[in-house]
């Protein structure tokens, strides 16, 4: 299927591992010019090389959007480098992993919510007509897991966000909504090291798939781009779950 992104240009922040690059790499596979950024500058320059490769325009900064003005700023540089912005896919998290002390809900607040809305606002303020925001978020937001940390409350906070975003943004025909991912697998990610180093928790994970398996990037990629693709003109303001069943909750 031809997912109309032929010529469109897109902003992916954390865009050269895990879901984050392959939201880039799908973008750049339907024909999207695509500009990216994560901390390793190394890592940036091969994922930007890889992109050129595949035939379409591509630009890259290193950056730690943790610092404030960074996204905006970004958004900005992006968009000059392309000529435009018609899509703003926000992979951001500093949350995973912290622990329930006050300094770690700070970060989390921080990173998670308030570089959140700094870079959808900037991108808000940049996208043309027909434009499309897509925010990654956690299944962690719907099932609270394990003890008390601020992984799920503050990526909770981005499903209001983003239903507001969708509806103030709809008299410009310009489209936000999130997706959910649940465990994704790839080497090096969370549930890799899981894996490796908590081996009961991952097969209880195993257990509760009724696939029998975690996800992949490219399986959330898949849901992302067609989100921020024409095809889905008629999606705003959604929470899309992939999760493969894992999750317990029924919607109505």
């Amino acid at each position: 299927m031809d997912l109309g992104l032929r010529g469109k240009r897109a902003l992916v922040t954390g865009g050269t591992r895990g879901i984050g690059r392959a939201i880039a790499d799908q973008l750049a596979a339907e024909g999207c010019d695509v500009a990216l950024c994560a901390r390793n500058a190394d890592q940036v320059a091969e994922a930007v090389a890889a992109l050129r490769e595949a035939g379409v325009n591509a630009w890259g900064e290193a950056l730690d959007v943790a610092a404030e003005g960074a996204m905006a700023g970004l958004v900005d540089r992006a968009a000059e480098a392309l000529g435009g912005l018609d899509i703003f896919v926000s992979n951001v998290s500093g949350a995973m992993g912290l622990g329930n002390e006050p300094a770690a809900w700070k970060q989390a607040v921080e990173v998670d919510i308030l570089r959140t809305v700094e870079g959808c606002e900037a991108a808000a303020a940049r996208l043309t007509e027909g434009g499309a925001i897509v925010v990654i978020g956690t299944i962690s937001a719907i099932e609270v897991p394990g003890p008390r940390r601020p992984y799920s409350a503050v990526k909770a906070a981005q499903i209001p966000y983003v239903k507001n975003l969708a509806r103030d943004l709809g008299p410009r025909n310009i489209r936000a909504n999130l997706v959910a991912p649940g465990p994704i697998y790839f080497q090096g990610g969370v549930w890799h090291m899981i894996e490796q180093n908590m081996p009961e928790r991952f097969k209880a994970t195993l257990d509760r798939s009724p696939l029998g398996r975690l996800g992949r990037p490219e399986e959330i990629a898949n849901a992302a781009v067609f989100l921020a693709s024409p095809r889905a003109s008629y999606i705003t303001g959604a929470n899309l779950i992939c999760d493969g069943g894992v999750t317990q909750r029924v919607d109505f």
